[in-house]
């Protein structure tokens, strides 16, 4: 989540007339993420996100997105309901960008999750597999391997003023992980993004799925390789935390147990992980938003992730 556009409130009372949600009461820039633009919505009813749909999205799959979520959300699981308007649209126009009003959930984005909210969190991607199987409309993943391949040779001049050897680095995983990566592997409909700020918990409940503008048809332990990235690792990617490790295992398989292919291929789909979210964060390094309400992300932790999946495999 992020703020590149402004919305004024004339704007934004404009939008919420044309649901049954209230009064407008107040409205916040929401300065995490890096990719659309997001506000908590205070109405005289409830609370709500408000997304504007920025970047690294394809508009045109945007119906896609909030279908997800839909089915997910009757599924049962914790997974915020697109709210539609009066006439039965999801997908709007506010100040120029598409966007979606959609349900607020509680709790909270931890900073440094513990082992056992590690677990709860392998349990709810697991849980987001099964539920997802019975969607069976399909979406490439516009940041896989081919994206990875492009990016890399678009910002290379400028990986090493990030860090000296880190384009040499990227050139040799990037070379032998798309060269070995594996197509017979169990999968569906994925999250792709599965980080601690995507994720709300109230203690060690997950209460809340968020973010799915990521999410594509891919590779079930590839989106297990990102979760164990995101959480397994304390943020400066130094070294795996291995209490973390077990928990976010034994919580996956309690409900979807890994077969011994996907548990040979884990350490070539954390390598691709790792080069994704190297590479995109490093793009955004380089290229910066200056006028947007964003935090901008170091690649480096997951240059230091990267490697030490490759000593692993």
């Amino acid at each position: 989540m992020a703020v590149y556009t402004d919305v004024p409130a004339e704007a934004l009372e404009a939008f919420l007339a044309r649901y049954e949600t209230g009064a407008l009461v107040s409205a916040k820039g929401i300065a995490e993420g890096v990719s659309n633009s997001n506000f908590l919505v205070e109405t005289t009813t409830d609370r709500f996100i408000l997304t504007l749909y920025e970047r690294r999205i394809d508009i045109a799959e945007l119906p896609w997105f909030i279908e997800l979520m839909e089915h997910l959300a009757r599924a049962g699981l914790p997974v915020p309901r697109p709210i539609r308007d009066r006439s039965g649209e999801a997908l709007q126009e506010v100040a120029g960008k598409a966007a979606c009003l959609i349900q607020f959930l509680p709790g909270v984005s931890v900073s440094q999750p513990t082992a056992e909210q590690a677990r709860s969190a392998g349990e709810a991607l697991a849980r987001l597999h099964l539920a997802g199987a019975g969607f069976t409309a399909q979406r490439q993943n516009g940041l896989g391997p081919d994206w990875w391949n492009a990016t890399a040779r678009e910002i290379a001049s400028g990986l090493d003023s990030i860090e000296p050897g880190l384009a040499a680095l990227v050139k040799s995983r990037l070379a032998d992980v798309t060269a070995n990566w594996p197509a017979d592997l169990p999968g569906g409909t994925i999250h792709a993004d599965l980080f601690p700020d995507n994720v709300l918990m109230l203690g060690n409940r997950v209460t809340g799925l968020i973010d799915f503008y990521f999410a594509c048809t891919g590779l079930y332990a590839y989106d297990l390789a990102v979760l164990h990235a995101a959480w397994a690792f304390p943020r400066d990617g130094s070294a795996p935390l291995p209490a973390h490790e077990r928990a976010l295992f034994d919580g996956y398989e309690s409900i979807r147990p890994l077969t011994p292919a996907e548990r040979t291929s884990f350490p070539l789909l954390a390598q691709g992980a790792s080069l994704r979210f190297l590479l995109s964060r490093a793009q955004d390094w380089l290229a910066p938003q200056s006028d947007a309400l964003v935090q901008r992300k170091d690649p480096l932790p997951f240059a230091r992730r990267l490697e030490h999946y490759a000593r692993a495999s």
